[in-house]
């Protein structure tokens, strides 16, 4: 989580200081008139105010390439002493990208100020074309897709930035500290997604085995842990390396499922093995398990504390919490609580565990310098989940649309009573959801004190301030039901000493200013750039569509179909002829078997290809074309039924669009 963002919301309130200030808005070093040629090493500009100088850097993410509209581009800020040319550190400082106005040849100072003072206010009218101080938020979808939003609550809405197709649903995820890849667990697909949080795409699916579940990456990075939750016969954990994006180890455990805990200095794994009973410690170094230690009945959830030094495994069977140790001399300290424990989790500072018991409605809350349990206060109906932000403990359940609030600094103390404050999290159950998942439920929006929260049945995710009872946004999850959330901070961040850039994806063609706006010392700077018009853009004119002309919507598995489609601009209504990329991607209902087909034209602008479904169920299907603008997941669905046909059914054809949408983009073709 970036630490500069809530020194950025100060910023608002001492704005008209600021903008005041003899040095606000003071002209670029050199004044040139025209706007500069750009290059991965030439800065776009300079300025020096109060003993600090800036150079601002504007580069493209692919190597190489020119600042084109539609591609990432990366800001880069580099602070220095004006005198010692030393790097500084801790300045915080904001950035906005918005258009230059077309009578200026250069950025004017008291314009610069003027829409800073807007773009801090969150103005409603006049909003900035980027802000390179939010983040983006993330839903693990229950169709095989990540839906990427760009939360826009000071406006009261969103926007759907992107869509990251999986080849099967998301299990679990975990993104690495830089930010920069996502890792997301597929159990149906048997791999692990990576996932370029700069384009969104997915440059790799590593094999890990069917089951594949809950994932934790190593302190170090090195690893990538991935418990298999699969057959008699299938590894307990894999082991991935994060650099080749291949297995490094396949270690068989005693029977599963699996949970993961992994000890401050990269050294040791602990998985928990839950019908087999105990738990296995691996030793990182030799990617070997170690011993095995008998536990408990039916640990479920392990997780470790680093204050404690050990991992603490709760157990659904007989209800006990143990302490387990990675030195063999070091004896286990068996808690004892009621049977029906869930997930533990530690607070952020590693001392105070919270473990739900979905079945008695209690939370157990362990102190693990005792290590003991120190208190069990009753909640609501089947508790399953507890995150955190750094004040809070946010209790989730199955049973009951409230979230309950337990403030960290008055709780640990033995038999006292724990304070609690309760809220709506939406219209229904936020734990209620027919795919279960580990990841969590709740997460603290980057920088504020606030929480964003999925809810699966409301199909929506909603931000809370903290100590409000009702949330301050919401949006809707584009008809899919988010299991979790995930916030990635998007805001400049430190990047090495005095440095700080984030990265963000160019608009339309045209002249741009970068409005810098820094704090302490006082400095409120634009600097004027351009972005090239991008040859290879599709051509967007007017919206295509595609239309299923198949007349029927039934068919026999086994049986062989031509999929039609008629490609047309809805302006004219003009075909469009002679597409070399148009493919037909198919999937099997919940998110399976997908097949990306190529589609050849067999007559003016319609373009066909030859399908059969394998097995009975629901197929969808939808159309692509690069060149033609027509993203697959814009594309209507048009859906195969596979179900209850005789083997004398007729062919088969598409029924009326839907709003489903494809799951695996970027993946390999099957």
């Amino acid at each position: 989580m970036s630490n500069n963002a809530p020194a950025l919301r100060r910023v608002a309130g001492a704005l008209l200081g600021l903008l005041l200030s003899p040095f606000a808005g003071r002209a670029l070093a050199g004044g040139a008139p025209a706007l500069p040629a750009l290059s991965r090493s030439s800065p776009i500009g300079h300025a020096e105010v109060g003993g600090i100088a800036v150079e601002v850097y504007l580069e493209a993410v692919r190597a190489g390439a020119p600042l084109r509209e539609g591609e990432e581009a990366r800001v880069r800020l580099e602070f220095k002493d004006a005198n010692t040319k030393a790097p500084l550190d801790g300045l915080f400082p904001g950035a906005w990208i918005d258009a230059l106005t077309p009578a200026a040849k250069s950025s004017d100072p008291e314009e610069c100020k003027k829409k800073l003072q807007g773009f801090v206010g969150g103005s409603l009218l006049n909003p900035p074309e980027h802000d390179l101080n939010a983040y983006f938020v993330l839903g693990l979808n229950d169709d095989a897709t990540i839906t990427v939003v760009d939360p826009l609550f000071t406006f009261g809405g969103s926007k759907l930035l992107d869509m990251v197709f999986l080849k099967s649903a998301g299990t679990d995820w975990t993104l690495s500290k830089d930010q920069l890849r996502l890792y997301v667990s597929m159990a149906e697909a048997g791999e692990i997604a990576v996932i370029d949080t700069e384009s969104w795409k997915v440059i790799a699916n590593v094999p890990a085995g069917k089951g594949a579940g809950r994932l934790m990456l190593q302190p170090d990075e090195r690893y990538l842990w991935v418990a298999i939750d699969g057959g008699k016969n299938d590894p307990g954990v894999v082991a991935i390396d994060t650099v080749k994006l291949e297995q490094a180890a396949a270690i068989p455990l005693g029977a599963g499922p699996h949970d993961l805990a992994i000890s401050g200095d990269d050294r040791y794994v602990f998985v928990s093995n839950r019908e087999s009973g105990g738990v296995s410690v691996i030793d990182v170094r030799t990617l070997a398990e170690i011993r095995r230690v008998e536990t408990c009945k039916q640990p479920v959830s392990i997780a470790w504390s680093e204050p404690a030094a050990s991992a603490f495994v709760a157990c659904q069977g007989d209800g006990a919490i143990v302490s387990v140790s990675s030195d063999p001399e070091r004896p286990l300290v068996r808690l004892q609580a009621e049977p029906g424990l869930a997930q533990i989790r530690f607070s952020p500072d590693g001392r105070l565990g919270f473990v739900p018991n979905p079945k008695k409605n209690v939370v157990s809350i362990v102190d693990a310098a005792g290590p003991r349990i120190v208190q069990s206060p009753g909640v609501e109906s089947e508790p399953d989940q507890v995150s955190f932000s750094q004040d809070i403990a946010y209790v989730r359940h199955r049973g009951s649309e409230t979230i309950l609030m337990i403030p960290l600094s008055q709780v640990g103390h033995e038999g006292a009573a724990v304070p609690v404050v309760d809220f709506p999290g939406g219209q229904n159950p936020p734990g209620r959801m027919d795919l279960p998942t580990p990841a969590a439920g709740i997460v603290q929006a980057p920088g504020e004190d606030a929480i964003l929260l999925a809810n699966p049945e409301d199909r929506m995710i909603y931000y809370y301030k903290e100590g409000m009872a009702a949330p301050m946004g919401s949006f809707q999850n584009y008809s899919r039901q988010p299991r979790a959330v995930l916030a990635v901070d998007r805001s400049l961040r430190p990047a090495g000493p005095g440095r700080y850039s984030t990265t963000f994806l160019l608009g339309p063609a045209g002249r741009r200013d970068l409005t810098l706006l820094v704090n302490s010392p006082r400095m409120v700077e634009c600097f004027p750039f351009t972005i090239e018009a991008n040859p290879d853009k599709p051509d967007t004119r007017s919206p295509v569509v595609a239309t299923a002309l198949q007349p029927n919507s039934k068919i026999a598995p086994g049986h062989e179909v031509n999929l039609r489609f008629r490609l047309s601009r809805t302006a004219d209504e003009s075909l469009l002829t002679g597409l070399s990329d148009v493919r037909i991607v198919t999937f099997l209902s919940p998110g399976v078997n997908r097949r990306a087909l190529p589609a050849t034209e067999v007559e003016p602008g319609v373009y066909q290809t030859r399908f059969t479904p394998s097995e009975e169920g629901i197929y969808f299907v939808f159309v692509e074309s690069t060149s033609a603008g027509l993203k697959v997941e814009k594309s209507p669905a048009t859906v195969i039924d596979t179900t209850e046909v005789p083997a004398a059914s007729a062919p088969v054809a598409a029924s009326a669009p839907s709003t489903v949408q494809p799951p695996n983009e970027g993946a390999p073709q099957s």
